[in-house]
């Protein structure tokens, strides 16, 4: 059944075969990564804030 068969060669086309196609999902995981990391500094940055300056709460039983 296959003894006539010759394979067809393919040739290479980076546009119908997306060659920068990965490239640019890294490019947007890295970045995503990078602003991930950055909100996440912010966020215990601004946590550490309020909790550095943050004054006590006054009671009527504070004996001062």
């Amino acid at each position: 059944m296959l003894q006539d068969y010759v394979p067809e060669i393919l040739e290479y086309d980076p546009e119908v075969d997306g060659s920068d196609e990965h490239k640019i999902r890294e490019s947007h995981l890295s970045t995503k990564a990078a602003l991930i990391e950055k909100i996440r500094k912010a966020k215990a940055a601004r946590k550490s804030n309020q909790t550095t300056f943050r004054q006590n709460i006054r009671t009527e039983n504070d004996k001062n």
